[in-house]
């Protein structure tokens, strides 16, 4: 499976390297945001990481809801837990709770299918900055914190026509983007589609937090060195 590099499994529980993390986000996703980078102080494993592990292991299902419940570091072993007959949750040896999935509908678990679901849409989930993020900050006038930038998923959304599919490809739909005080919540919506016909729908929700007035000195800053470290990578890499 296309997922084999970017975990470890031991005793039916799998955990994450720095290393490994960060080069899903940045090689299968092309999310660079610095907190999934190896050497950051508050570090964290990508939840479309997360969310690819669950779906390789539980299948596809018509219908899905992930609700994202904590931030996982370095070596935390996780499993799969099934909660009832439509939820199934990742957790720790504690018993903590990081992802929960609700599922209803048809399931399919063809690897090939699943496979394209995920790297389709982390690569669009990826280009949640500066493609996104930024237009909405700008309308906004409101802006993540160059120096700390913090943006976090909260859920997602998933539900499919039907499953009798090979290639649906995301297709993005528009963005908003509320804020209250410092705190924001950026809503993405898109499509799956496949030879031209809309077959899915999906929902992503993320938490922006210490925001403050919009500086376009401070964004063009932003930018420039997001494009520095991702260009860095890809030529080291």
């Amino acid at each position: 499976m296309f997922l084999t590099p970017y975990f470890s499994t031991q005793d039916n529980a799998f955990e994450f390297t720095r290393q490994q993390a960060s080069h899903f986000a940045k090689k299968v996703a092309g999310d660079f945001n610095p907190i999934h980078d190896e050497d950051n102080k508050r570090f964290c494993v990508p939840g479309d990481l997360l969310f690819a592990v669950l779906l390789q292991q539980e299948g596809i299902s018509q219908k899905m809801s992930f609700r994202f419940s904590g931030m996982v570091s370095e070596g935390i072993a996780l499993k799969v837990e099934e909660k009832g007959e439509h939820d199934s949750a990742l957790v720790d040896t504690n018993g903590k709770e990081y992802l929960l999935m609700h599922h209803e509908g048809e399931v399919s678990q063809n690897q090939e299918f699943i496979e394209h679901v995920v790297t389709n849409y982390v690569q669009f989930s990826g280009m949640n900055f500066p493609h996104i993020m930024v237009p909405l900050m700008e309308e906004k006038q409101m802006m993540i914190n160059a120096q700390r930038p913090l943006v976090i998923y909260e859920s997602m959304d998933i539900e499919f026509s039907r499953l009798d599919l090979s290639h649906p490809e995301v297709s993005f739909t528009g963005a908003t983007f509320d804020i209250s005080g410092k705190r924001g919540v950026v809503t993405l919506n898109f499509d799956f589609k496949e030879d031209g016909l809309v077959v899915g729908k999906g929902v992503k929700k993320m938490v922006a937090s210490g925001l403050k007035p919009y500086e376009q000195n401070d964004v063009d800053d932003l930018v420039t060195r997001f494009n520095q470290r991702k260009d860095a990578f890809l030529a080291a890499h």
